[in-house]
């Protein structure tokens, strides 16, 4: 019986499609070896490109494509000098996000070399923590409201609901669950000053008592960036709201070289999209220099959302294969200050890949 799944590829706008080709590659090339699985592949445009081309970023047919996918591979998207009418960024991965309710965000930070990191004394593995990100409301919740420019004030929303506060504390205290570390999870709020974080602790610490294995912890999230650059191997999991998030993410991925090597996840109950936490770099587009690295487990993080034993398998060998090729710190593209082009190190990481599933079929 082979088991086939749905995947939505969506290129995105700048360096997007090109990152995203190495993924779409490298999972072409696993195929083969996987019993029992196959990838249907739909590509469809979305973003910048396909606002200009017809008025709408993300069309129905899109989102319907995406809905009814196992998993959506997702392209940076966004243009900064193109914009909607009341002057915000398109940015349909946010209506996906809502629309989906990919509550959410899945940002792992890895070190795979010291020579990566701008901290003295971390080699590899010795920063490797989660930030989990509530990623349907927080203080994006009011992004529709457009603001009178000629008025004498603009105010947006800050939103904390029982249900998504406690459906992102419970996915990352799961998270904790399965990692092979501290076992703490660590949230990042300003109960000292808002009100609604106040509200976001209560609901985390009723949360907590449901899981005696895992510490939980509470950093106000000014502390929380002075730590993560003092003291990164303090955390396991962090979770904390979606503005908050946006920034910490950041930060996180400038510990390990930056954005390039930052993969995320937005998930939901049913639906997930994966993508890259990087932008789509228009000023290095179509140069072939692009850092696949961050799309390249990006897939590997779908692979393991899949959860059949053999994409399992599959997200474990890309991830091997990546580590692998880090390791050697001349394969690099020009973000991280080396010379490879986007191409070159994908092909190193398909050279690693293929040995391991070779080998994997040899001792089968």
């Amino acid at each position: 019986m082979i088991k086939t799944f749905k995947i939505v590829v969506l290129g995105g706008d700048g360096i997007g499609p090109e990152v995203t080709d190495q993924a779409v590659r490298l999972l072409r090339e696993m195929e083969p070896y996987l019993s029992g699985v196959k990838f249907d592949l739909a590509e469809h445009r979305v973003g910048v490109g396909e606002y200009q081309r017809s008025g709408n970023a993300l069309p129905e047919s899109t989102f319907e494509a995406c809905r009814t996918s196992d998993a959506v591979l997702l392209g940076a998207m966004g243009l900064p000098n193109v914009r909607y009418p009341n002057g915000k960024e398109i940015a349909p991965q946010l209506d996906l996000r809502e629309r989906l309710q990919l509550f959410g965000g899945i940002r792992p930070i890895r070190l795979y070399h010291e020579s990566d990191t701008p901290l003295k004394g971390y080699g590899k593995d010795e920063i490797d923590f989660v930030l989990v990100r509530e990623s349907t409301e927080g203080l994006f919740y009011g992004r529709d409201v457009v603001a009178d420019l000629d008025a004498d004030e603009a105010i947006n929303e800050l939103r904390i609901s029982r249900v998504g506060a406690e459906r992102v504390c419970r996915l990352a205290f799961d998270l904790a669950r399965k990692r092979n570390k501290a076992k703490k999870v660590s949230l990042i709020d300003k109960a000292n000053v808002l009100s609604s974080m106040v509200y976001f602790r209560h609901i985390f610490d009723q949360v907590a008592k449901d899981y005696p294995d895992i510490t939980p912890e509470h950093v106000y999230v000014d502390a929380a960036s002075l730590f993560m650059v003092r003291k990164p191997d303090a955390f396991d999991v962090m979770v904390t709201e979606n503005m908050f998030g946006d920034i910490l993410s950041d930060l996180a991925a400038g510990l390990v070289g930056g954005m390039g090597m930052a993969p995320s996840a937005d998930i939901g109950e049913d639906a997930a999209v994966f993508q890259p936490s990087h932008g789509s770099a228009p000023d290095i587009a179509g140069q072939g220099i692009a850092n696949p690295i961050a799309m390249i487990l990006s897939a590997a993080m779908m692979l393991e959302w899949l959860d059949h034993t053999e994409t399992h398998r599959a997200a474990v060998a890309l991830e091997t294969a990546v580590s692998e090729v880090l390791s050697d710190p001349s394969h690099r593209t020009p973000d991280m200050g080396g010379k490879m082009s986007t191409t070159q190190l994908t092909d190193a990481v398909s050279s690693s890949l293929q040995k391991i599933l070779d080998s994997q079929q040899l001792n089968a």
